[in-house]
């Protein structure tokens, strides 16, 4: 007798074959058998009418700290995810020593929050992969951060690192992968990691490809020169020979309308190449990352006290707005910012949250002070902290990029703030509801192989986004014709509908629609099978 029988589910196994009925019996954290007329077991689910799906694979998460701060970890498992990589955008805390954590903690607080009393017991992958093996919800993958490891060993300086320099952050790298890593992140409009050139990237890149891993990089820019961004990125796969995988590839802000067709072309003609080259979006148009981000990279030289040094001096403060509002920073990928689509989405001072929810142009209509000095005041009264939400997408390269075949599917969540963008709690049932069932850009079981075993072949993963015998019991059953985010931007933290049974190592975490107290999920280490 198995453990669990899942009976009479339309299964659509993930790789993009039409789904059939079945019976699917697990045990152990494995499927077992999959068929009719199974055998009892202790426990039976009538999935008439539901799809069982292998568990969604968030290839985008910022869940580095919440995963462990928060175990319940609802928003992620109640929509699906069983599996998520960590790591992203050049910046987290493995492997990492004392002085550089206090500045990375500072810098992220707004995608991370800053936990009181967390007790951070490891400096290396190996020690965060251990950490989170004591128990989280849901699997994780981690990318070594390549800016974290520029602060390490070259500071915040915005010079090329040395022979000896590089030769240092190739050995931390090599650490890390071989302590299980999947490969290696960059963000390359965030301090310090923006200060790589091209030719240093690429001798990173080449020690991940040595180890089976691929490059997930935040590129230079996804506004104005988006596309110049995108072909250092495949340049960069093609002289190291790394895998690469073009995390949220995006085309936004004004210069970009319409353009999404511009980069499908380009990944086709790397794929033709030769190059691997994989994406990965979420469904909505609003992007978030730090208010701190959009600065222009020469006022973050020095770390987190040196910037809010020169926010306090007018004439830095002149000289910054002039960047913003008439040249563009390269924080702001390039362009000229516009006031009116930066909503801030979270602060860490009880005394800014009155500007949650708005934009900061609605914030100095209100208060008649100029944007700019709602920004500078912002930073300093928060520290930094604050998170946004950026109005700048278009839909129409949004569904470009999400048919192409390279595409998977990542969340790009911040789990903190007042109110955090509703990918967080929303994207994967968005791809069901929205984009599959409601305007038919995808179908129902290519969505299904973006979400599950694309990703899973991304990240080498020899038993797991497919519904097959002998795989893990990572699994999800959702109703096709109710599945929905019910996340809102005015109310973001709402539960997915429509997807009654999640099962991570073939434990549910979900059951009847009900988070379970079940922390069943480990760290997923990099595999050269």
């Amino acid at each position: 007798m198995t453990g669990l029988l899942i009976t009479r589910a339309l299964v659509i196994d993930g790789t993009g074959s039409p789904g059939y009925r079945a019976d699917v019996a697990v045990d152990a954290g494995r499927i077992v058998a999959i068929g009719h007329d199974l055998p009892a077991a202790d426990r039976t689910i009538d999935a008439d009418g539901l799809v069982l799906s292998p568990g969604f694979i968030d290839m985008h998460s910022h869940s580095d700290l919440q995963i462990l701060v928060n175990p319940d970890h609802t928003a992620k498992v109640s929509q699906g995810v069983t599996l998520e990589v960590l790591g992203q955008d050049g910046l987290s805390f493995a492997p990492i020593d004392d002085p550089t954590r206090a500045v990375v903690r500072r810098q992220i607080a707004g995608w991370n929050g800053e936990p009181d009393d967390f007790d951070f017991n490891w400096s290396t992958v190996a020690g965060y992969l251990d950490r989170l093996d004591q128990g989280i919800a849901c699997n994780a993958a981690y990318l070594v951060p390549q800016g974290t490891l520029r602060m390490m060993v070259v500071g915040t300086s915005n010079r090329p690192a040395t022979a000896s320099e590089l030769a240092t952050m190739k050995q931390l790298l090599a650490d890390g992968l071989r302590d299980g890593a999947v490969g290696m992140s960059s963000g390359l409009t965030y301090t310090p990691g923006m200060f790589a050139g091209t030719d240093e990237l690429v001798e990173l890149c080449e020690v991940v490809a040595q180890y089976g891993g691929y490059y997930a990089p935040h590129q230079r820019s996804y506004g104005k020169g988006a596309l110049e961004a995108y072909a250092e990125m495949i340049e960069v796969a093609r002289r190291s020979g790394c895998a690469l995988h073009l995390t949220h590839a995006v085309m936004n802000f004004a210069p970009n309308a319409g353009r999404g067709v511009e980069l499908v072309a380009m990944i086709d003609e790397a794929l033709t190449g030769g190059i691997d080259v994989t994406t990965d979006t979420y469904p909505y148009l609003p992007g978030a990352t730090t208010l701190a981000a959009i600065l222009p990279s020469w006022t973050a030289e020095g770390g987190p006290d040196a910037l809010l040094s020169r926010l306090g001096d007018p004439d830095a403060r002149a000289k910054i707005t002039y960047e913003l509002e008439q040249v563009g920073s390269d924080g702001c990928h390039g362009c000229v910012v516009e006031w009116d689509t930066i909503e801030i989405g979270g602060v860490r001072n009880p005394l800014l949250a009155d500007a949650v929810g708005h934009t900061v142009a609605e914030l100095s209509a209100r208060s008649g002070t100029p944007a700019a000095e709602i920004f500078f005041d912002l930073l300093v009264g928060d520290d930094l902290a604050t998170s946004i939400l950026q109005h700048v997408g278009h839909e129409e390269n949004v569904r470009a990029i999400m048919q192409h075949p390279s595409h998977t599917g990542g969340s790009d969540g911040i789990l903190v703030g007042g109110k955090p963008h509703p990918r967080s709690w929303g994207t994967f049932p968005r791809y069901l509801a929205h984009y599959v069932r409601e305007l038919g850009i995808l179908e129902l079981t290519d969505c299904i192989h973006h979400l599950t075993g694309r990703a899973a072949r991304r990240l080498r993963l020899p038993d797991r986004g497919f519904v097959r015998e002998g795989y893990a019991a990572d699994l999800v059953l959702f109703d096709p014709a109710k599945v929905r985010d019910a996340a809102t931007f005015p109310e973001p933290r709402q539960q997915a509908e429509g997807i009654p049974y999640v099962f991570v190592n073939g434990v549910a975490v979900i059951d009847d629609s009900h988070r379970t107290t079940a922390r069943p999920g480990h760290a997923i280490r990099r595999t050269t099978s």
